[in-house]
């Protein structure tokens, strides 16, 4: 099932996706049915996809995004979307894209749900364009080349509407911020969520701390006031939590590796860890949840009480 109408020029791009069928309301619009109170969004992010030999001999991208997908399925999640937001591969790896379309259609097809995905700093545009919502058969200029320019789109997910961004050069540039905010002058529903590779802020690690977003000031001067209520994005390879002009900033931990946080002066050091975030939308508010994929084994499990679910009946010891 595709989700996505996309356009070949910064023009409004919007998509509907209805309970995981396309249809074409209003202006090239498909709607996905969400919980009535509560979306939950699988927000994945940094997949670092590679050919050939893992990234640093130990880490396999796609493998990891099937993990987590088959961790939450475990869990119980049941998200109403899903959400990857950038460097879906490591740089100069453009050979990883073919597996990684079939990888992300196998996520859609199992889950039942759409699959998004934005592109970051490791990410080629060109190349990118075999992948689901990110090109059109008709998608070349009059000379027969692909444009270069970005190309924003909007996807409704039930009462949400989730808005793509490509900050793949670090910044969003003019184009997509005019875009941006004539999308954002009419609301939609329960309010809109951004996602995007760059924060629109920097990391507490000193040698990120200017990686964000580059044109942050002005992307926050269009979000501020909007129906806009969350921002998700990824690139810093741990998890981040903020409020920017009133909006929250989710910034996702990394499915690839997460960084040492106390890694010594003038260096970026990571170790192996996979992650992801669950997020619930309500409208009272967002919320985002850190998970880690591999764990040790716990120290003990609680069974709680059918009359008393609060109330534990039994402890077991691993």
């Amino acid at each position: 099932m595709s989700a996505d109408v996309h356009a070949s020029t910064a023009a409004n791009a919007n998509t509907d996706v209805n309970a995981g069928t396309a249809t074409n309301a209003g202006a090239g619009a498909e709607s996905t049915g969400a919980a009535p109170n509560r979306t939950t969004v699988l927000h994945l992010s940094d997949v670092h996809a590679t050919v050939g030999a893992p990234l640093y001999g130990a880490v396999d991208g796609i493998r990891r995004m099937h993990a987590a997908s088959d961790y939450a399925q475990a869990a119980g999640v049941t998200p109403e979307v899903i959400v990857i937001s950038g460097d879906l591969i490591e740089r100069r790896n453009e050979g990883a894209y073919p597996a990684l379309r079939e990888a992300l259609l196998e996520l859609e097809a199992a889950w039942g749900v759409p699959v998004l995905t934005v592109l970051g700093n490791h990410d080629d545009r060109d190349a990118a364009r075999i992948l689901p919502g990110h090109t059109l058969a008709d998608d070349t200029l009059p000379d027969g080349t692909l444009p270069t320019t970005a190309v924003p789109r909007a996807v409704h997910v039930g009462a949400w509407r989730f808005v793509l961004l490509d900050s793949s050069p670090g910044r969003l540039g003019s184009e997509q911020l005019a875009w941006l905010d004539a999308e954002l002058a009419q609301p939609f529903g329960s309010g809109s969520i951004i996602v995007m590779h760059h924060p629109p802020l920097g990391s507490p690690l000193p040698m990120l701390a200017r990686a964000g977003l580059g044109d942050a000031a002005d992307f926050l001067d269009i979000v501020e006031g909007t129906d806009v209520r969350m921002i998700l994005s990824g690139h810093f390879h741990h998890p981040l939590a903020a409020t920017m002009r009133g909006v929250h900033v989710s910034v996702g931990p990394a499915l690839a590796y997460h960084q040492v946080m106390d890694a010594e002066p003038g260096t970026v050091s990571g170790f192996d860890r996979s992650m992801f975030s669950l997020v619930h939308l309500t409208p009272d508010g967002v919320s985002a949840s850190s998970v880690t994929v591999e764990h040790p084994s716990p120290l003990f499990t609680l069974s709680p009480s059918p009359a008393d679910p609060l109330s534990p009946r039994t402890v077991r010891s691993s």
